[in-house]
């Protein structure tokens, strides 16, 4: 493999971590089956940037990786674009953790062997970027036709959640799959487990993720308050495994995942492990354990790679996720889905094939101005999911008449997604605006509330994703709000020194 471009320019080291300055730890205790660890990334960037530290010491880790053929017989496949693409996947791997470890995280049950976590690595050319595309596990996907790794059955084309290409035709179906959907040619397969990720964050130390706000999940045992938190391998199996800590489920689940994929990146790039032979060789091999990748990832390619890399660092990453058309698109014997924006979709993937950045550079945030003798516009609050994302149908809960209206229209000003078509409640004598929300999505119902100030939270469980809002006598005005981890671009796309403590 020919030696890649070095960059040329010079990067400010990335500081070590933070002191931890409050917030009760994790408590250890877990539970449920899935993890969706899109951390992946985080741990490949480890075994990447190997290449400061030598050919001795990658030729010893690399015997340690365990083998897999995803690209055998593979026909009709996308054109190779620029740069290189890595497919990321987490399994299940719960047969390879210790009874105590199952025990204390409550890790039982069998192993589901499927992917809760598939992502899309893309290394520029120059080696200078890194983006990181999670695909929802629940995804709507075609699976080409194939045969059943567990049956020998033979199969025509069907529809099936994206995580049920692993269990159905491992590796290989997983590759073509993804491959299928996105249209980015596959470099190259790494697989971690359970037991790597584990092993591999106790290896470095610990990872510091911060959090604005309480995050407690009866169903995995996490429990973090407000604050900076330093987590060990299992605390930090809860962390990114977590997804009743909100109604975004999966979703939510995402976002908290690439934050911690971005503070190891952090973690392993600040605290000199990629220079330190004995640590490397340490933290290497716990990760390569359990790692299970192409015949053509090897002790070469990894250190051409690394020696490219060694001034990688979380500003040189770039988080996004696919655009979501429908979280809840129905498939008959299959369940609620997640549709994708096809159209938003195939301009993201594009991107990855033109090896361009899926977000242009941050310009400065313009500073608020107002004409002579007007008061300046009110800042926007921050609110924890961005007001786009959520559907809004209003009704007037008075006899004033035209509320309705008014509500509307400044709710869609601010960014919502109203119906445009307000009604009547069944009452007309509403003192206090309501927002009567699905408890499944109670985040989305925190961000209208915090548009209208003093409204009530009324909980209605089947209500669905849609938002009600019952306008009051008490209505004065639409407050903005504005997502907060703001990002550009059309992808929800956030670089890694975004999602950090301190960045």
């Amino acid at each position: 493999m020919p030696q890649p471009h070095r960059p040329t320019r010079t990067a400010r080291p990335p500081q070590p971590p933070r002191a931890r300055r409050g917030g009760a730890p994790a408590r250890r205790r877990g539970t449920g089956p899935r993890w969706g660890v899109r951390l992946a990334g985080g741990l490949a960037v480890l075994v990447l940037g190997s290449g400061a530290v030598g050919h001795a010491v990658m030729t010893g880790v690399d015997t340690g990786i365990e083998r897999v053929d995803p690209f055998k017989d593979m026909k009709n496949r996308p054109e190779a674009g620029h740069g290189l693409n890595i497919l990321l996947v987490g399994t299940d791997g719960r047969d390879k953790i210790t009874q105590r470890d199952k025990r204390e995280y409550r890790l039982g049950g069998d192993p589901c062997h499927c992917t809760d976590t598939v992502m899309l690595v893309h290394l520029s050319a120059d080696r200078e970027r890194a983006s990181v595309v999670s695909l929802p596990r629940d995804s709507y996907a075609q699976l080409p036709a194939h045969r059943d790794d567990s049956t020998g059955q033979q199969h025509g084309p069907h529809p099936v959640k994206l995580n049920a290409a692993y269990a159905e035709g491992g590796p290989q179906l997983t590759v073509r799959t993804v491959e299928s959907m996105t249209r980015v040619k596959i470099d190259h397969y790494l697989e971690v487990d359970f037991t790597s990720f584990m092993k591999t964050v106790d290896a470095l130390g610990g990872v510091e993720i911060c959090t604005a706000k309480t995050l407690r999940d009866e169903k995995t045992g996490l429990d973090l308050l407000p604050g900076t938190h330093r987590l060990r391998g299992g605390e930090a199996l809860q962390y990114v495994r977590s997804r009743h800590v909100d109604g975004a489920a999966d979703l939510g689940r995402m976002q908290r995942q690439q934050r911690f994929l971005a503070a190891l990146v952090k973690q392993a790039t600040g605290s000199g492990v990629l220079l330190n032979p004995v640590k490397f060789k340490e933290v290497s091999s716990t990760l390569l354990s359990s790692v299970r990748a192409d015949r053509g990832f090897g002790s070469e390619q990894m250190l051409a790679l690394g020696q490219a890399m060694r001034e990688f660092s979380p500003s040189s990453s770039e988080f996004a996720s696919v655009p979501v058309g429908d979280p809840s698109y129905p498939v008959k014997g299959i369940g609620s889905t997640v549709k994708w924006d096809e159209p938003k979709a195939a301009k993201l993937f594009q991107a990855l094939r033109d090896d361009q950045p899926l977000a242009p550079p941050r310009p400065p945030r313009p500073t608020r101005t107002s004409a002579p003798g007007r008061p300046s516009a009110p800042p926007a609050v921050p609110v924890d999911v961005p007001p786009q994302q959520i559907r809004v149908r209003v009704e007037n809960g008075t006899r004033i008449d035209g509320l309705g209206g008014r509500v509307d229209a400044a709710l869609r000003g601010t960014g919502f997604d109203t119906t445009g078509a307000p009604g009547n409640g069944a009452g007309r004598n509403v003192k206090r605006t309501v927002i009567a929300y699905d408890p499944r999505w109670d985040r989305s119902a925190r961000t209208v509330s915090t548009a209208l100030p003093g409204s009530e939270l009324r909980p209605v469980r089947g209500q669905g994703r849609t938002v009600l809002v019952i306008a009051g006598a008490d209505y004065k005005k639409v407050v903005p709000v504005r997502p907060e981890d703001p990002s550009e671009g059309p992808f929800g796309v956030v670089s890694g020194d975004q999602v950090v403590c301190g960045g």
